[in-house]
């Protein structure tokens, strides 16, 4: 446990004086919520309707600037090879890493969602729903995010490819998610959360085990 919290702060860190994937992340997340609203008009009951989806999508595509960057900074220095053969297991590490990821990007993102759906005219009913979502998913955006991570570090402008790998695997996150917050504003029996809740759950068990065996195959190679 010492050493899964030691590479979680060490990457806490370099997040942190990096500086660039987690704000450049949140400064994405703004646009978009920004943007959408003047695109679509002043109609404010289809702003409120469609609040819950676009917030959900543009947290997805946010956390995904960062994703390329989880395993291949190390890759680069030559860390990785380091962490490889450490001690700690490297399906410890991968979590370690996922946790990382989460903490400087998934939960900003859910914590600035309120403050941008007051651009969506979200009814007031729908935030604590939105925010639970966030809060429950975007632990599978940044696990299913490590896989696709492991899979592109040796492939050049794997950033590139990553989002196509991973985007259809997370399409169960984002019609979840928006149907949390679609049925709290319905009146509806609140299923979706379950689902949710179960698909994010199922995704950080398994994707440090998925993660890890990605890297292997990379190193290896």
């Amino acid at each position: 446990m010492s050493g899964f919290r030691a590479l979680l702060y060490r990457d806490l860190r370099l997040a942190t004086r990096a500086g660039g994937g987690a704000a450049l992340a949140l400064a994405f997340f703004a646009a978009v919520a920004v943007l959408v609203p003047l695109g679509i008009g002043a109609d404010l009951k289809l702003l409120g309707r469609i609040a819950g989806g676009v917030l959900w999508v543009a947290a997805v595509l946010a956390a995904l600037l960062s994703l390329d960057r989880l395993f291949q900074a190390d890759y680069e220095d030559g860390s990785l090879d380091q962490i490889a053969l450490a001690p700690l297991a490297l399906e410890t590490s991968a979590a370690a890493k996922i946790a990382a990821h989460w903490l400087t990007t998934g939960l900003p993102l859910t914590l600035l969602s309120p403050l941008l759906a007051l651009l969506f005219n979200l009814p007031v009913a729908g935030y604590v729903p939105l925010l639970a979502s966030l809060a429950i998913g975007t632990p599978a955006v940044s696990a299913i995010g490590a896989i696709g991570a492991g899979l592109t570090i040796s492939i050049r402008r794997g950033g590139l490819i990553l989002p196509l790998l991973v985007l259809p695997l997370l399409s169960p996150a984002v019609i979840f998610g928006a149907g949390v917050v679609s049925a709290a504003l319905s009146g509806l029996a609140n299923g979706a959360i379950w689902l949710l809740s179960a698909f994010s759950l199922a995704a950080v068990c398994l994707a440090p085990f998925a993660a890890a065996a990605a890297v292997r195959l990379n190193l290896a190679g």
